[in-house]
C-alpha cells in the first residue's frame, strides 16, 4: 500500500490520541493534571472546530455531508453530530463510572 500524506497524517494524530489516551488512563496525578489543562483545551478546540465545519444550513441539513442538491431529506443532525453527542455524553456515562461531567457552568 502506497504511503500517502493523509495516511501519515492520519497515523500520526491517531498516534497522539492514543498515547493521550494512555495517559489519561495510567498516568499519575501530575500528568493528568498537564492533560486537563494543557491538552484538553486542544483537544475541545478541534471538535468545536470540526463541528464548526458540520453546522446546518438554512435548511437544517449539514452542508458538509449533504449528499446532493436535490436531497428531500428531513432536517436532521448529521454523523458528526450524533457522534459527538453519542460519545460525549452515552459513552462517557458508560466508561466514567459515575463521574460524568454533565455541565460545569
Amino acid at each position: 500500500m502506497a504511503v500517502t500524506v493523509f495516511s501519515q497524517l492520519d497515523k500520526s494524530l491517531h498516534s497522539h490520541l492514543a498515547t493521550l489516551t494512555d495517559l489519561a488512563q495510567r498516568g499519575d496525578d501530575q500528568t493528568a493534571l498537564v492533560l486537563a489543562r494543557v491538552e484538553l483545551p486542544r483537544v475541545v478546540a478541534v471538535v468545536k472546530a470540526l463541528l464548526d465545519e458540520h453546522q446546518p444550513d438554512e435548511h437544517g441539513r449539514c452542508a458538509t455531508c449533504k449528499r446532493s442538491w436535490f436531497s428531500r431529506r428531513m432536517p436532521a443532525p448529521c454523523r458528526a453530530y450524533l457522534s459527538a453527542q453519542l460519545i460525549l455524553t452515552v459513552v462517557g456515562q458508560e466508561t466514567s463510572h459515575g463521574k460524568h461531567l454533565r455541565s460545569v457552568g
